[in-house]
């Protein structure tokens, strides 16, 4: 599978020196972002990680949230698990979609007066305090702000997708790569 580097919890899978689907996983990686950060080397110790979260990005990036909402969302469910890898990572992208310094500082804790994307952040934030469980006032609240089922079901899957990254990042402790967010 190619060298590897210790590195905190779980080696990581040097991409120039990959073989096989490891290469193929972090070379899709760095097709996608110019750079193969330390998460997706950790993960590409079993490549089919790699190709189920780039897929599932994939799959996100073709629905009714723009990249924008959906890095908001990741931002404000980092916050929440306290991954300060994946915070780091979703605040540079953010910020690299359109959100502001000043977005990213709110959506870590609240909301900013942008009607739409503060819907889906509320949201987001419901499902993940009340693991899924939220209220019928909240999706209410959602639709109310414009949501569809369409934009709720997406919400849903975003907040799960990051789940994800947020505790693959507890596991592995990769060492940061992005910027620190204080």
């Amino acid at each position: 599978m190619g060298d590897k580097t210790v590195i905190n919890r779980l080696n990581l899978v040097d991409p120039t020196t990959a073989t096989g689907a490891a290469k193929v996983s972090l070379d899709a990686v760095k097709g996608a972002f110019g750079m193969v950060p330390n998460m997706r080397q950790a993960m590409a110790n079993a490549p089919v990680v790699v190709g189920a979260l780039m897929g599932f990005w994939a799959a996100l990036g073709k629905g009714k949230l723009d990249a924008k909402t959906r890095e908001a969302v990741a931002i404000a469910v980092a916050e929440a698990n306290l991954c300060g890898y994946c915070l780091a990572e979703h605040t540079a992208m953010g910020q690299s979609h359109g959100l502001s310094v000043g977005q990213v500082r709110l959506y870590r804790t609240r909301v900013v007066g942008d009607a739409g994307l503060d819907a889906v952040v509320k949201l987001a934030r419901a499902i993940v305090r009340q693991s899924g469980h939220e209220s019928d006032a909240e999706l209410a609240d959602a639709r109310s702000a414009g949501l569809g089922d369409g934009e709720i079901a997406e919400v849903v899957a975003n907040v799960a997708v990051n789940y994800f990254t947020n505790y693959f990042n507890h596991v592995a402790d990769p060492a940061l790569d992005f910027p620190a967010v204080k």
